[in-house]
């Protein structure tokens, strides 16, 4: 499909042990250029479904599924590189193609920030003209000053921005992102939705960001995927902007507020009573809630069903 990163097709993503779940991807495409939000309560998988979509886990699959990455080397068959046993071939195209930062950033204590930087492409022996490239991202990022420091050093911000500089380095086609504007003050936030911004804007980059707190990501997210009860779906912004619908999401009652200027932003209701019980929903009472229509969105489409296990 033209403009498609990534195209699954009854995928089913499985977590074990206590909190088990497992999500039936019936059908989603993520197009370039997207900037999406994984979103939804705790514990319901947009780590593990992230993790997935980075060739990181493996994900189970019948003889009707399809997981295909396209980048501009060609389409890539993700199922048929983990049957096979490929992990070389799957560490390769993450080096290549997907830039992930992990929520703790990941980066190596014993590396200087320069090094972790690099270590992607030293992995790939695609060192060439990194070095220029390390300096001008990190001027961009604003951690040129920082390159000789070591991880312990820096501030959490900081790492973060050291993270994001590694996952860059070697020009890959779609940034992923776990949690990035956690445990960061609100520069340090802010400064990271601009990176994010312009790499998209600039860039054309797909960018795909696991989130619990939507109201700093809103101005610049094309759509979300949010995942309740096990049961996904794929929405332009203005439709997962239903307090209704983020009600049933969080389990506590929540307002949408827009400004005299026309800003949005999403807040719990004040007067909610502290023993209130949480709003429990099931499956049939989500339907109802999403009344979009799969597939009609500006930027992508998805119909995405889940099981619970």
């Amino acid at each position: 499909m033209e403009n498609t990163v990534f195209s699954l097709r009854d995928l089913h993503i499985v977590r074990p042990g206590a909190g088990a779940f497992r999500l039936h991807v019936r059908s989603l495409d993520v197009r370039q250029g997207q900037l999406l939000a994984l979103t939804g309560p705790s514990g319901c998988g947009k780590s593990t479904a992230l993790d997935v979509l980075a060739g990181i886990l493996r994900p189970d699959s019948g003889d009707g599924s399809r997981f295909l990455l396209h980048t501009a080397d060609g389409e890539t068959d993700m199922l048929a590189l983990w049957r096979a046993g490929r992990l070389d071939a799957l560490a390769r195209l993450r080096g290549k193609h997907l830039g992930y930062v992990l929520q703790t950033g990941g980066l190596l204590p014993f590396l200087s920030a320069r090094d972790n930087i690099l270590l992607p492409c030293r992995c790939l022996g695609n060192m060439g003209r990194r070095l220029e490239a390390v300096w001008n991202m990190a001027t961009a990022l604003g951690i040129d000053r920082l390159l000789l420091q070591m991880p312990a050093s820096l501030s959490v911000g900081e790492r973060q921005r050291v993270a994001i500089a590694q996952a860059l380095v070697c020009d890959p086609q779609l940034l992923m992102l776990d949690e990035p504007l956690a445990n960061l003050d609100l520069a340090s936030q802010r400064a990271t939705v601009h990176v994010l911004a312009k790499l998209n804007r600039e860039l054309n980059m797909t960018i795909q960001v696991v989130a619990h707190d939507l109201n700093m990501l809103l101005p610049i997210l094309t759509g979300a995927v949010y995942l309740l009860d096990g049961h996904p779906h794929y929405a332009d912004m203005h439709k997962v902007l239903d307090s209704d619908l983020l009600t049933h999401l969080y389990g506590t009652q929540v307002q949408v507020v827009t400004t005299p200027q026309g800003d949005m932003f999403v807040t719990p209701t004040p007067d909610e009573l502290q023993d209130q019980p949480q709003d429990m929903h099931t499956a049939a009472e989500v339907a109802q809630l999403h009344h979009h229509e799969h597939g009609n969105a500006t930027n992508g489409s998805a119909a995405i069903s889940a099981e619970n296990r």
